[in-house]
C-alpha cells in the first residue's frame, strides 16, 4: 500500500508510504490518498485527520520519473470540478480539520499537500519549498491559490518565484508552520493537537472553521461573509451555547484553564 491509514480514537492518520522515493506521489498514490480522504470525510465518527509521510520525509512532490517516462498513466483532468488533482486530494475541501505533520522534505507538490491542511506541525530539520521551479513543473495542486492566502502575496511570491528552500524557523515566522517540534516528534504532536481540537464542542468549532474558509475563498462581499458567519453561529447558539455557559458558570475553564 502506498498510503497507510490508522485510527487513534476519533483521529485518522493518513501516511504516504513510498519512503524509497521520499514519498513522491505517483498516480496510484494519488488515487489512494483520494480514497483515504473520502473515507475520512464520510465517517461521522472521525473528528480530524493527520496527513504525514512515512520514513522521514513528508512528500517530495509528484514523481517526476513518471513524467520522464512519458507514461500514459499520467492523465490530468483540467476541469477542477470533474476530477482529482495530480497529487490526489489537492482539489478537495473538508468539513473537518486536517493537520499536516511535516518532516524531512515537503517540497513542490508535497508543499501543496501540506497547504491542504488547516494546520502544519513542522519538525525542526524539515525543509519546505517550491523546488519544482527548477524543472519547469507548474504549481497545479493549489499552491498559487492557498499559499498567498496563508502567508500573504509578497512572501508567497518569494517562494514561488525563487524556488528556494525554507527551513522550519522561517516557515514559522512566515505563518506557514503553526508549530515547530523536535525531529521525530511531529506525528505524535500532530495527533495530540488533533485530539485537543476534537475535545471542543464540535458544532461551534466546525461552524467557525467553515466561516473562516468561506470568508477567505468564497465570499462575494463583506456582507456575504458576515451573513454566512451569523448563519453558522446561530446553529451553535441553538445547540451548544447554553450548555457551555452553564459549564462555565459551574467553574469550568476559569482563568484560561483547559477544560
Amino acid at each position: 500500500m502506498n498510503v497507510v491509514t490508522e485510527r487513534h480514537g476519533t483521529i485518522l492518520t493518513i501516511g504516504i508510504n513510498r519512503p524509497e522515493a521520499r514519498n513522491a506521489v505517483n498516480p496510484q498514490t494519488a488515487a489512494e490518498l483520494v480514497h483515504a480522504f473520502d473515507e475520512f470525510e464520510k465517517d461521522k465518527s472521525l473528528t480530524a485527520a493527520v496527513l504525514h509521510g512515512i520514513g522521514g520525509n513528508f512528500c517530495a512532490g509528484f514523481d517526476l520519473k513518471v513524467v520522464a517516462s512519458g507514461s500514459e498513466s499520467l492523465r490530468i483532468e483540467p476541469d477542477v470540478t470533474k476530477g482529482p488533482g495530480p497529487m490526489g486530494p489537492s482539489r478537495m475541501q473538508f468539513s473537518k480539520p486536517v493537520i499536516a505533520s511535516v518532516s524531512g522534505y515537503a517540497v513542490a507538490g508535497g508543499l501543496e499537500l501540506a497547504l491542504l491542511a488547516d494546520l502544519r506541525v513542522v519538525e525542526k530539520s524539515a525543509i519546505l519549498g517550491v523546488f519544482c521551479r527548477r524543472f519547469g513543473v507548474p504549481l497545479i495542486d493549489g499552491g498559487t491559490v492557498r499559499l498567498p492566502k496563508l502567508i500573504g502575496l509578497s512572501r508567497a511570491l518569494d517562494l514561488i518565484l525563487t524556488g528556494r528552500p525554507v527551513n522550519s524557523q522561517e516557515a514559522y515566522e512566515f505563518g506557514l508552520a503553526n508549530r515547530v517540534v523536535p525531529d521525530g516528534e511531529g506525528l505524535k504532536c500532530a495527533i495530540a493537537l488533533a485530539q485537543e481540537i476534537s475535545a471542543f464542542p464540535q458544532t461551534c468549532m466546525l461552524g467557525d472553521r467553515a466561516s473562516a474558509y468561506y470568508s477567505a475563498f468564497d465570499a462575494s462581499s463583506f456582507a456575504d461573509a458576515m451573513q454566512y458567519e451569523i448563519n453558522k453561529g446561530m446553529q451553535a447558539l441553538n445547540q451548544e451555547m447554553v450548555s457551555g455557559a452553564q459549564r462555565f458558570s459551574g467553574g469550568e475553564g476559569r482563568r484560561g484553564s483547559k477544560l
